[in-house]
């Protein structure tokens, strides 16, 4: 298939962004980790400034105004029509919660298990211990054992030890059960996706993730029924989801009610153009500044946990982009289904590890390493999916 021509107005990135983002993206995680060593203040002073929930930050108020940049002109460009058309397109959102939901999780269970507690575990160390926090309500006396763990004092407060690897576990399970609903409307644009499908799959992914979130993580987690972060969830996703969405629809309305519908695509859209591009790069200089110590401290941990997290991203994504090929899906949907699958929503898994077992386990450094791994392999897995379209029929849609 020959690809569609589109609008240059409308989905054409400036060329000097998209044809070396690759190396912007890398320039820009090489400057977050100097600025963090330049001017740590300034990275600890940004990385402070956050909201927080039972003491576990839960939105960058840094990174949640990039992700609002990022994501804005995405929605003002989504005519609304076309997500009630998307919403009535069984395949692809039935395919998503598939791979979500009854794949994704057990995945990341038996990769993180066969590279952490396996293959990986003598060079993380057999015998490696981690102090976590003692599971909520439980309350047992010192040397009790708990799980794989055993009940100690640490600084006068009661914390559980148990195995590193089983800490670092812990994280990637997190990480496995919590699909992306924010970023991913990036991935499906850059790759030329249908913006209104992958907008009306987020919204199912938010909803199911309230169902279904505390009950995957307390099996998969062997803690017991997981305490639900409601208020970090519901958070969550109305700063970096539904307040782009309101600012996007209601705009969209306003402008073109009051400049035309030609002014709102040849000159509004045009100028909007890069913004998404500089506020991804933006955002990535931030997170790298204010993690740039930790993973210069820990670069052979940061290796051991970014393995399965990799090899899973890569082997979901490839199992849904092949699934929907199978299905008989456009490439304006197969993309997106398998960017939602593939990526992770990393606000809400950092916040959970941090309730759930402390702000030095190492089950949130497995967690911030999903955040560190997640830009440069979307970014790779959106070149994919831009050379792979004549694989796809074209969706009767597409202009």
């Amino acid at each position: 298939m020959k690809q569609q021509t589109l609008p240059a107005n409308e989905r054409k990135m400036t060329s000097v962004f998209e044809r070396y983002l690759t190396v912007w993206v890398g320039l820009c995680i090489v400057g977050g980790i100097l600025l963090g060593r330049i001017a740590p203040n300034l990275a600890r002073t940004l990385d402070g400034m956050a909201i927080s929930v039972n003491g576990a930050p839960v939105v960058s108020i840094p990174i949640a105004v990039c992700l609002f940049f990022m994501m804005y002109p995405i929605m003002v460009k989504i005519d609304f029509a076309s997500v009630v058309r998307a919403g009535k397109s069984g395949k692809p959102v039935l395919l998503t919660l598939l791979i979500n939901w009854g794949v994704k999780p057990f995945t990341m269970y038996a990769l993180a298990v066969l590279f952490l507690g396996v293959l990986f575990k003598g060079l993380i160390g057999a015998e490696a211990v981690d102090l976590v926090k003692l599971p909520f309500g439980l309350d047992l006396p010192v040397g009790a054992a708990h799980g794989a763990g055993t009940v100690v004092l640490h600084e006068g407060i009661k914390m559980l030890q148990v195995p590193l690897w089983r800490s670092y576990l812990a994280g990637c399970i997190l990480l496995g059960i919590a699909p992306c609903t924010a970023m991913v409307l990036v991935w499906g644009y850059l790759a030329r996706g249908n913006d209104g499908l992958t907008l009306v799959m987020v919204a199912i992914n938010s909803l199911v993730m309230l169902l279904l979130y505390g009950v995957l993580g307390g099996f998969l987690l062997g803690v017991g029924r997981l305490p639900v972060p409601w208020q970090a969830l519901l958070l969550s996703i109305a700063i970096y989801v539904a307040l782009p969405l309101v600012a996007g629809y209601f705009s969209r309305r306003w402008l073109i009610a009051a400049r035309g519908e030609n002014w709102f695509k040849e000159k509004f859209l045009h100028v909007l153009t890069p913004v998404t591009i500089l506020a991804l790069l933006t955002t990535l200089v931030l997170l790298f500044s204010f993690k740039g110590d930790m993973i210069l401290a820990n670069p052979l941990t940061i290796f051991w946990i970014a393995v399965p997290l990799f090899i899973q991203t890569i082997m979901i994504f490839g199992l849904t982009y092949g699934a929907a090929k199978k299905l008989g899906l456009s490439y304006e949907n197969a993309a997106p289904a398998a960017m939602i699958g593939a990526s992770n929503h990393f606000e809400v898994a950092i916040a959970t590890a941090v309730m759930l077992f402390g702000l030095s386990s190492g089950a949130a450094l497995a967690t911030v390493v999903g955040v560190l791994i997640e830009v440069p392999v979307m970014l790779m897995l959106v070149g994919i999916c831009k050379r792979s379209a004549g694989w796809f029929h074209p969706s009767p849609d597409t202009a």
